[in-house]
């Protein structure tokens, strides 16, 4: 099996299951409201919402870094302002997930082995490093989310 098949395969599972530690972001978020996903249930964390748009960003960054481009996020861009709580705009944010996720996996599947040992444009590690820590990225959010969406239930 190639190694980017086998990366492919570690970032579907962390989004939409499988994987061996636990729930997936998407099966975290399944039955997530509008209401839900704003809150702020624990003090001085961000809410479900904005944890989304900060996954959804770093999924298409690495896109972009794994398409070749020298690419820097901004602090608006890391965390995005959630300025419309209502539900077509939840809907929105989970939409743009799911198709960040897709357009990354088809990357990656996409992706010949030789280029994994590349330097990613304007940093120090290779694509494969890289790629390995978007799956982990995922899997850390995944988990505060899942301890947010607890807190809430009180």
């Amino acid at each position: 099996m190639k190694e980017t098949a086998r990366l492919a395969d570690q970032l579907q599972r962390s989004y939409a299951g499988r994987a061996w530690h636990g729930p997936s972001l998407r099966q975290v978020l399944a039955g997530v409201d509008a209401r839900r996903a704003a809150a702020h249930p624990v003090r001085h964390t961000h809410s479900i919402w904005e944890l989304v748009l900060h996954v959804t960003t770093w999924n298409r960054a690495v896109l972009r870094r794994v398409e070749g481009r020298n690419i820097r996020v901004s602090a608006a861009e890391n965390f995005p302002k959630v300025t419309d709580t209502g539900p077509a705009a939840w809907k929105q944010a989970l939409t743009s997930l799911a198709d960040a996720h897709r357009a990354l996996h088809r990357a990656i599947v996409r992706l010949p082995d030789s280029r994994l040992g590349r330097k990613v444009p304007g940093k120090p590690h290779s694509l494969y490093f890289m790629l390995h820590g978007l799956v982990q990225h995922n899997l850390y959010h995944a988990g505060q989310m899942a301890l947010l969406k607890k807190a809430g239930r009180k």
